[in-house]
């Protein structure tokens, strides 16, 4: 695409994946910041490029600013944010907040949201990311557009209510899954044995959610609701009230649905 200047606002685990995408699509990042030294040199490193933790020395000629931070830092460092950038595009990558969170003053708004699950610790494969993008004029969501596309097959505009729609379910797909992960291996834990031993189950889990409905695929002691096995597993977390009331929750939610 057409050189534009891009800065990233923020260093985490989002605005590193996306920054080692563009590097590795040969899109130049003209800055980092990020409040953090070591989050804002070690991306910069990787992607061959300048680095801030004040935001008063953020440029100010960039045309694209993607600011990727947590939603309440966001809010609270706005007005330091936009300083001075008020002809540039300034693009969030929030699945909560609305494109409007951006002033009046700010003329050229937009979202990047990519959405998937980020760690700096893997890099993910963007060709296959679903990016939702959005922008309050036809001309910076053609320029979103092909930003995104440049990284990934899957670019579509979703609106700033679809998107909050979309993150609530995304909560439930993948954050809670991962706690459930985290309280099996800290079961296993205490039983003395390795979390490698559910790995198979939820790669087969996964594929199942390929070619069949999470409802069809459900299975296990609460669809028949089987009260002697469910109150065996009950018995075994006696010592742990709060994975006890999770259970019986999910377990009612798994049998009514």
């Amino acid at each position: 695409m057409e050189e534009n200047k891009i800065v990233f606002i923020g260093a985490g685990n989002l605005a590193t994946n996306l920054a080692k995408a563009f590097y590795d699509k040969h899109i130049k990042i003209s800055q980092i910041y990020s409040r953090t030294e070591d989050s804002a040199k070690s991306l910069a490193e990787a992607v061959r490029t300048d680095y801030t933790t004040t935001l008063e020395d953020v440029i100010n000629d960039a045309d694209i600013y993607i600011v990727s931070l947590k939603d309440d830092a966001l809010i609270d460092l706005m007005p330091r944010i936009i300083a001075g950038k008020e002809n540039a595009l300034m693009a969030h990558t929030s699945g909560s907040l609305p494109l409007d969170i951006w002033p009046d003053s700010i003329k050229r708004k937009g979202v990047f949201y990519p959405l998937q699950t980020f760690s700096k610790q893997r890099i993910v494969d963007f060709r296959n990311i679903h990016t939702f993008i959005e922008s309050n004029n036809s001309a910076d969501y053609l320029l979103l557009e092909k930003l995104a596309s440049s990284v990934t097959d899957e670019v579509s505009e979703l609106s700033s209510e679809k998107r909050r729609q979309i993150h609530l379910a995304a909560v439930f797909a993948c954050n809670f899954t991962n706690h459930m992960y985290a309280l099996a291996e800290k079961l296993l834990k205490q039983y003395d044995m390795p979390f490698s031993y559910m790995l198979p189950l939820i790669e087969e889990t996964e594929k199942k959610a390929h070619v069949l409905s999470p409802r069809e695929a459900q299975t296990g002691p609460a669809v028949r609701y089987d009260e002697k096995i469910i109150n065996k597993h009950l018995e075994l977390l006696s010592n742990e009230p709060e994975m006890q009331e999770i259970y019986q929750l999910i377990s009612k939610s798994i049998h009514k649905l």
